[in-house]
């Protein structure tokens, strides 16, 4: 018989629920912090960027004192040097300014002496030859402008009063000219300025259109699948789960010449988000809440809604549109097609008239008698505003043609600017000569030829005097000596002066710059200070040494306040990219564990909780739960296991121990002549078996010396878990895993039974029976009777020929025992009364002369002709009277 085993398994799979709920407390737990970790790294970079963002600002705020107090430095140590610079340049001007004395008194002496040898006239034909000099050279730059002008004009310079003064009136006439030109050019400009700017954004919404529309398969404008994008990301919603009803909606391929007016009715409604009733809380909340920065309608769909019972017009419009298949939404969108759309698509306008609701291919729309509506806004047959069907290749063919017509006219309005720009250009140009030109207003001022002729006469005259006389040469001479070395010192002078001047210019400016920078140094200089060390760092790493120039000064404060600013401006990215991520992540997290979250918001000033959160997680709750699991896992499943497995261990040697018994009750019967039988208990090979034999055994292996080890305690606990699903029974395995169950946990079905036949003189083998294939029926019969009776020998606990009058041996054998042959059934009755068994029979009546010798008396059951049977108890010589009765 079977061990009984089902109170242990039923105790194991006990202990294996209380082992795998620790074990769903400990994921939950490990899944929570692996949530709760990134968001709260993410917060603590938030955290510092803010701290960052803050400094920089900071350093930024003080970035002009401390420029200021570096500065005051710097002019302090160049004003004292431009002092001493000052000193130096005057000495040397004065110096100079001397020399220049002794010169002209030198030059003043020679002109006397020149004047009492006859120069009086040779100084003053010098004297106007210097003059008119002056002035011809001022004549000749004159024309000189004047003539370049007129040549760029393209006009003749004027040779007389006359010609002059009808060039002026010419140069009058073309100003005007161009001023009007201008005022042309520029409207023009103006204009194309705007086409060019409003097509270059209906361009770029263009483009942006086909890049969005290429990324997915509807025809709804990127605005609104932005929108959707938007909430989705902030709910955790999937944009599948929140489709537009343009979307799951076309017109038949059949009925295209009606798709531009049933695209113009229905565009409202296609742009409308359509939300399963499971959603609609998370969406009105997050719509609520959210500034949309534009215009949203959402229908609520709930799960189970009445049937439209509105007939249809034979000529609606319903009958043109086709609900994509395959969607939860389609009974709803029925529906409401029926009820919002049943217009009747009218061929003629007098059908049109006659009709309550009506419309026309031309998009004229009729609802009820009196109200008539005609959008012609957009071109009815303008594809790039259908919104419905989910394939738009068309759409998209047609926004690309649209796309490639905007750049070829924006190249073609760019030439234009291009061409316009330039007349503009060369308009002003022509007008700033012409002003030029203008400023010219009298002959006198350009004509210089006579004044040239007046000079080449008085040099003559000059030459004839100065040959005339060699002292007065001699002295000219010297005087002209004297006049280039003054002229010399004149200049050196002018220089000197003028670097006097430069310098006090520089003094001034720098003081005034000095009271300046120092207003600005003490004005936020205690609010600044603090900020100072840290500043010095920043502007080191940026500028290194020529932040201590001071002709630098202006460009490095402006290169370093660029360099914080980017700085901030990168931090301030970093903390809305980061605002942004933990935002996601406290949505998600908190529409994971809603119950754990229920008194947490969803906001940034929430953080510290979600840190508590995980801080409890790792600290007290993770631990605790993993504590939990190993005291289930090694105290009571993986105990209660070792007890299984001993159990099954202690039932193994039982079953041993009782075939050595009966091989000591069988060493008593004689099977043959001087041989008996005995049992052999061999292992089994089967796979099932010793697989589960060595699955149990590695549930417990390490066990009493186990490990805190993560890594061991999941492991023991997969190991467990793999035969305690079997125990219980798989999803779709259940019969097989009860068959499995019933055979690995049946000790009986550990061994493989052989039976010996040996030689009671020495114990050698005569034979070896593996199985009882290859016997006869009667050698069957034969072994069988021999291993049941020592079997029953062991079962009562009888000793080999003891009587026990009153022992209790009884024995049942049904009306299987006829079926052998007569010699087996006999040994087998042999053997049953060698060891004083009480038996039952049940045999046909054919074989009781086989029996009689053994039993006692007789219950002999009768049946006459299907009546109620009877029966008759008799002693074995009764019976055998009435049978010799019978037969006399």
């Amino acid at each position: 018989e079977p061990f009984e085993i089902k109170t242990r398994i039923d105790n194991l799979l006990g202990h294996f629920d209380n082992l795998n709920r620790a074990h769903e407390a400990v994921l939950k737990a490990k899944r929570q912090i692996e949530m709760l970790e990134p968001l709260a790294a993410d917060l603590l970079r938030y955290h510092e960027s803010e701290l960052q963002a803050s400094q920089l600002t900071s350093y930024r705020d003080a970035l002009q004192s401390w420029f200021a107090k570096t500065r005051i430095d710097l002019l302090a140590k160049q004003l004292t040097d431009l002092e001493v610079e000052l000193i130096r340049q005057q000495a040397s001007a004065e110096k100079t300014q001397l020399q220049r004395v002794s010169l002209q008194n030198q030059a003043n002496e020679l002109e006397r002496s020149i004047a009492r040898n006859g120069g009086d006239r040779i100084g003053q034909l010098k004297a106007e030859i210097s003059r008119q000099k002056e002035l011809l050279d001022r004549l000749r730059n004159r024309f000189g402008q004047y003539e370049k002008l007129v040549h760029q004009l393209e006009l003749q310079p004027a040779t007389s009063a006359d010609d002059f003064i009808d060039q002026q009136q010419l140069t009058e006439q073309l100003l005007n000219q161009n001023r009007t030109d201008e005022d042309k050019f520029q409207n023009e400009l103006t204009e194309l300025t705007y086409d060019y700017r409003d097509q270059m954004t209906e361009l770029d919404l263009l483009q942006k259109e086909l890049l969005s529309l290429k990324a997915r398969r509807s025809n709804i404008s990127e605005r609104q699948v932005a929108l959707r994008k938007q909430l989705c990301q902030e709910t955790g919603l999937q944009e599948e789960d929140l489709p537009f009803a343009g979307e799951l909606i076309k017109v038949q391929e059949s009925e295209q010449q009606w798709e531009g007016a049933i695209e113009r009715l229905l565009h409202n409604f296609g742009l409308s988000l359509l939300v399963p009733d499971h959603h609609y809380k998370t969406v009105a909340e997050w719509v609520d809440r959210t500034r949309l920065q534009g215009r949203l309608i959402y229908y609520r769909v709930r799960g189970q809604f009445s049937a439209s019972n509105q007939e249809l017009h034979p000529d609606s419009l319903v009958y043109k549109l086709q609900i994509k298949p395959g969607t939860q939404f389609s009974e709803w969108l029925e529906r409401e097609a029926a009820h919002r759309f049943n217009l009747a698509c009218c061929e003629t306008v007098e059908q049109f008239r006659r009709e309550n609701r009506a419309i026309t291919k031309n998009g004229q729309i009729k609802s009820g008698d009196n109200r008539h509506e005609k959008d012609d806004r957009h071109s009815i047959d303008d594809r790039s505003r259908f919104i419905l069907g989910w394939d738009n290749n068309r759409k998209i063919k047609i926004l690309e043609q649209q796309a490639v017509g905007l750049e070829k006219s924006i190249a073609s309005l760019g030439n234009r600017r291009d061409k316009i720009e330039k007349d503009i250009k060369t308009v002003k140009q022509r007008i700033e000569r012409l002003s030029s030109l203008r400023a010219y207003s009298d002959f006198q001022d350009i004509d210089w030829q006579p004044v040239a002729a007046a000079v080449a006469r008085l040099e003559d005259e000059k030459k004839q005097l100065q040959e005339t006389s060699d002292l007065l040469k001699t002295l000219s001479g010297q005087l002209a000596e004297t006049a280039d070395k003054l002229k010399q010192v004149d200049q050196q002078l002018q220089d000197k002066q003028a670097k006097v001047v430069r310098i006090e210019v520089k003094l001034d400016g720098f003081k005034l710059d000095l009271q300046r920078t120092r207003q600005i140094y003490e004005e936020k200089r205690s609010i600044d200070e603090p900020w100072y060390a840290g500043l010095e760092g920043v502007v080191s790493e940026v500028m290194s040494e020529k932040a201590n120039r001071l002709e630098n000064f202006i460009e490095s404060e402006r290169q370093v306040r660029d360099w914080l600013q980017n700085r901030i401006d990168g931090e301030n990215r970093r903390i809305k990219n980061l605002s942004d991520k933990i935002i996601q992540a406290m949505t998600v997290y908190k529409n994971k564990w809603v119950l754990e979250t229920r008194e947490i918001d969803i906001s940034l000033a929430a953080g510290p909780e979600y840190r508590k959160m995980l801080k409890h997680l790792q600290s007290d709750d993770l631990p605790r739960f993993e504590q939990t699991f190993k005291d289930q896992l090694n105290v009571n499943t993986i105990r209660e296991i070792a007890n299984f497995q001993s159990q099954l261990n202690r039932e193994r040697e039982s079953i041993r121990e009782r075939i050595g018994q009966i091989n000591c009750s069988l060493t008593q019967i004689d099977y043959n002549p001087g041989r008996y039988i005995s049992l052999e208990a061999q292992i089994n090979t089967d796979a099932e078996i010793r697989e589960f034999q060595s699955e149990l055994r590695a549930c417990t292996e390490g066990a009493l010396t186990g490990s805190d080890d993560e890594q061991y305690s999941e492991e023991k606990f997969l190991q467990v878990k793999k035969i305690i699903e079997r125990f219980r029974g798989r999803n779709d395995y259940s019969d097989i895993d009860r068959r499995w169950t019933e055979k690995v946990t049946d000790v009986r079905n550990w061994f493989v039974f052989a039976a010996s036949e040996r030689w009671r003189e020495d114990d050698t083998e005569y034979e070896h029976y593996t199985d009882s294939s290859g016997k006869s029926g009667g050698q069957k019969e034969k072994l069988a009777y021999t291993v049941l009776a020592a079997s029953l020998a062991y079962q009562f606990g009888l000793e080999w020929g003891a009587v026990r009058s009153r022992s209790f041996r009884f024995v049942v054998i049904d009306e299987a025992f006829g079926r052998g042959s007569d010699e087996s059934a006999q040994y087998g009755l042999r053997l049953f009364s060698q060891l004083n068994l009480q038996l039952l029979i049940v045999t046909p009546l054919q074989k009781i002369h086989i029996i009689e010798p053994f039993v006692s008396s007789v219950g002999y059951v009768h049946n006459e002709e299907g009546s109620s049977s009877v029966l008759r108890n008799l002693t074995i010589e009764e019976y055998r009277a009435e049978k010799q009765q019978a037969e006399a």
